[in-house]
């Protein structure tokens, strides 16, 4: 081991036994080089769940990635190391090796002219011969580098680190559309006309699937209906506005909603009370998110009958209208917007994670506005709002003066 390096001649005397008269020959040079090399760069991987031996390099003539792919029926440290053993099986020239795997970079470090001890495991042993005999007769040098995998760093070895994971991805096959519809729904939990309109299901198929929710089970959520109140013409013509307690949601129980009469479309936010302030900020939400109507419904409570109030719509060009004293069916479709919202969070209830309240009526308005429909009319609130109002139109050419 101290000669190796020396590039000067030896004279050896030995003694006149036998033994030392015999020729001997020092150990060669390493194949393995401890810097980088001007030569192909090739990526190994493997996957222990799609069981994909890959080997990836790049190809500057084509232009593109080229792979090798096999299936190797074995552990994640089996299938890596076949990879490993497979490109040094098809390349003798000089090579750069890529690997995530920090078994199989060690492994390969140290395997040159070693001495392999007796593997329980046939597998691993065979693959651990072929490649000490593969290192050991190779003419050129090569170079081995572990990096970390699924990082998002740039640059070329990053890059082709991860299209080689990208290649030992399992196929996902999509699952069809009652599947799809019965995955939404332990979600979402939407009606039957909204899971017939978003997946093309039939009204029984769409009704089989909410029969067998459990959650919808115990909180059937109607399908959208019309009601029997007066209404606008039009989106944004006539607004219903009331509050309701949903004591689950703790300080923040006082839930503010407006709906628009003519197409439905519901807003909700809740508060720590039910006074003028609450009501300002609820209707201020709600006109950035649906509009300004022109006119507004209430019952005859004080915070709506209040000298701030009227300020407040007279400011925002909004007329200011009241019920029936002590008469609820003067204001039947918030009402009963108030029961499908609170049964659609209760239906909620049973996804996995805690929300807060806020995330949680969100996600019952998202149902709400975006996903339910009726089965006789399949356009869901938000659609029928935005599109059933001359000044909500898009403009395809401006107005032109003749």
């Amino acid at each position: 081991m101290a000669l190796a390096g020396y590039v000067g001649q030896l004279t050896s005397h030995p003694p006149p036994h036998k033994l030392f008269n015999s020729n001997f020959s020092l150990i060669p040079k390493p194949k393995r080089s401890d810097l980088p090399l001007q030569a192909l760069t090739v990526f190994t991987d493997g996957s222990g769940n799609s069981h994909k031996s890959v080997i990836l390099w790049w190809d500057d003539q084509r232009g593109q990635w080229n792979s090798d792919i096999e299936t190797v029926p074995d552990s994640p440290q089996i299938v890596e190391l076949t990879a490993v053993v497979r490109v040094f099986r098809k390349w003798s020239m000089p090579l750069n090796i890529i690997t995530d795997s920090a078994y199989v970079a060690g492994i390969v470090e140290r395997a040159e002219a070693s001495v392999l001890r007796d593997v329980s495991h046939s597998d691993l042993f065979a693959l651990l011969q072929e490649l000490i005999f593969l290192l050991d007769s190779r003419p050129h040098p090569y170079f081995i580098m572990h990096v970390r995998a699924h990082t998002s760093l740039p640059g070329f070895i990053a890059e082709g680190n991860r299209q080689a994971d990208l290649l030992t991805l399992q196929v996902q096959v999509l699952p069809d559309r009652i599947a799809q519809a019965k995955l939404s729904h332990s979600f979402f939990h939407q009606n039957a006309g909204g899971l017939k309109r978003q997946f093309g299901l039939t009204s029984q198929q769409a009704a089989n699937i909410i029969a067998v929710c459990p959650d919808c089970q115990k909180h059937s959520f109607p399908s959208i209906a019309g009601g029997v109140n007066p209404r606008g013409l039009q989106s944004l013509q006539l607004w219903q506005t009331d509050v309701t307690h949903y004591s689950e949601f703790g300080k923040l129980k006082y839930v503010h909603s407006s709906i628009d009469t003519f197409s439905g479309a519901l807003f909700a936010s809740c508060h720590t009370g039910e006074k003028s302030r609450d009501v300002h900020k609820h209707l201020m939400r709600a006109f950035a998110t649906l509009g300004v109507p022109s006119q507004i419904k209430t019952d005859n409570g004080p915070a709506y009958t209040s000298a701030t109030t009227k300020t407040f719509l007279d400011s925002w060009g909004v007329t200011h209208i009241t019920g029936i004293p002590h008469s609820p069916t003067g204001q039947s479709l918030i009402e009963r917007s108030h029961q499908s919202l609170k049964r659609l969070l209760q239906q909620q209830k049973g996804g996995v994670g805690t929300a807060t309240p806020e995330e949680c009526l969100q996600k019952a308005l998202y149902v709400f506005n975006f996903l339910n429909c009726s089965l006789l009319d399949n356009n869901p609130p938000i659609v029928r709002h935005f599109n059933m109002n001359d000044s909500l139109e898009a403009r395809i050419k401006a107005p032109v003066l003749v």
